[in-house]
Parts: structure tokens; C-alpha cells; sequence
């Protein structure tokens, strides 16, 4: 008998946000023979138990690194696809994040996304407004680099206009010009498929985040896998830059 991972999780110390960089649909579809949209298209359940693990353990905020700017540069075929497949999804996940009290997030470049996107994308947001569960935040043609350079320019001009003086400026500032200022700083970072590296996502947000890197290609992933990046998280000793002595006093 199969003991369920969730028991083993502290209540605790649950981390309030958790990010995930869903790697290996590629890698997976060609074990498969298949092309890579095949890959993409049998993701969703890992997106769907992903999402039901945090919320059964009261993750707050889970973001999912869905599309990046650096996707644009894939074939048109596949881009098409994913566009489709990103309109398919929310529709048909609507009334489960309805029934799992899911808010519906984005971040990112929306307005590079198809009108069609864009419009199943609002909708979703607008009907899961009130949800108070878990925020889910979808991050589409998204990079951060570019989302440092916007909160840069941004605040630049409010200085210009003498809305904000250069003595004003602090993280905090800055924190509240990026796509992220709503949402707490990311705890744990999950990344699939072997990969170790961040790829250009929420490169502020995670300053001091856990990052937990598995070989399990992204369409396998399920709610198991997920726990077992919360308890690596909870085994960890987070200092934010103190010493083991200083936590323990």
C-alpha cells in the first residue's frame, strides 16, 4: 500500500508561493515518436494534479512559466498550437477552478498573444476574481529581464515627473512595478526534466527561493512528485543570509 506523501507534509510550513518551470514536453513526445504538440497536449494533467496538490496543502499563489518571450522564436506550427491549446484549456478547467476556489492570474507580455488568447484569458480572469483558495498565475510571453526593464522605465518617468524622488527608491519600489506585486516572493522553485538553470523567469522574485530540480519530464509529473519537492523544501534550513546560530536564538 502506497503511503500518501501529503501525511508526511508540516502544515506549517508550507510554502506561501510556489513556481514551476514545466520542462520536457519535447523530450517526452519523442520518446513517444511523436512531435512535440504531442508533448505539450498531454501536459495538462500535470498542470491540473500540480495545481490540486497546492491547493489540498494551502500553497497560496502557484505560477507557471507557461510561455516565454523566447518562445516566439519556436516554429509558427507550434506556437499555433500552444495558443490553441491555452484557449481549450481555460475553458475546459473553468469549472474545476471554480469548484477549487482558483483565482486566475497572468503575468507577462499579454498583449503579444493572439486576440483570442487574450480574450479566453481576460474572461477566466474576470469569472475566478472573487476565488480566494490559491492564485494561479499563468506567466505568458514572459521574461524577466524584460519585466526588470518595464519596472526600470516605469519608474524612471515617475521620477521624471517628480512623482517619486531618487531618495524614495527601494526594493519595495520596485517590488511594486513589477507583474508580480500582488503576489509574495516565490519560496520554492520547481524545475523539470533535469534541466538547472532559471531560463530568464522571476530572476527578482526568487532571490531567495529553494530551487528543487527533478529528471521527471514535465507531462509526467503528478501530485506526488509535487510533494516531494515540498518536504526537500521543508528539509532545507532557510536563513536569508544569517547563520544556523542565529535562527536557533
Amino acid at each position: 500500500m502506497r503511503m500518501d506523501k501529503k501525511l508526511l507534509i508540516d502544515q506549517n510550513r508550507v510554502p506561501k508561493h510556489v513556481a514551476i518551470i514545466m520542462d520536457g514536453n519535447g523530450r517526452w513526445a519523442k520518446r513517444q515518436g511523436m512531435n512535440r504538440v504531442f508533448g505539450h497536449r498531454n501536459a495538462l494533467t500535470a498542470v491540473r494534479e500540480s495545481i490540486q496538490a497546492a491547493t489540498k496543502i494551502k500553497v497560496q499563489a502557484i505560477t507557471l512559466y507557461a510561455f516565454s518571450t523566447e518562445n516566439w522564436n519556436r516554429p509558427k506550427m507550434e506556437i499555433d498550437a500552444l495558443m490553441n491549446l491555452l484557449i481549450n484549456s481555460l475553458k475546459k478547467e473553468l469549472p474545476e477552478f471554480m469548484e477549487n476556489g482558483v483565482k486566475v492570474n497572468s503575468i507577462g507580455a499579454i498583449e503579444n498573444l493572439p486576440k483570442n488568447a487574450q480574450k479566453a484569458l481576460a474572461e477566466v480572469i474576470d469569472v475566478t476574481k472573487k476565488n480566494s483558495n490559491i492564485t494561479l498565475t499563468l506567466a505568458l510571453s514572459y521574461g524577466s529581464r524584460q519585466e526588470i526593464v518595464n519596472a526600470i522605465k516605469n519608474i524612471s518617468k515617475k521620477v521624471v515627473n517628480k512623482e517619486l524622488s531618487l531618495e524614495e527608491i527601494d526594493e519595495k519600489t520596485i517590488n511594486n512595478h513589477l507583474y508580480t506585486f500582488n503576489l509574495p516572493e516565490v519560496d520554492l522553485m520547481i524545475r523539470t526534466s533535469g534541466e538547472q538553470r532559471i531560463s530568464n523567469f522571476l530572476m527578482w522574485q526568487m532571490a531567495y527561493a529553494e530551487l528543487y530540480f527533478t529528471d521527471v519530464l514535465w507531462p509526467d509529473f503528478r501530485e506526488e512528485h509535487f510533494y516531494d519537492a515540498i518536504i526537500n523544501y521543508q528539509n532545507r534550513e532557510r536563513r536569508f543570509g544569517k547563520t544556523s546560530e542565529q535562527l536557533i536564538k
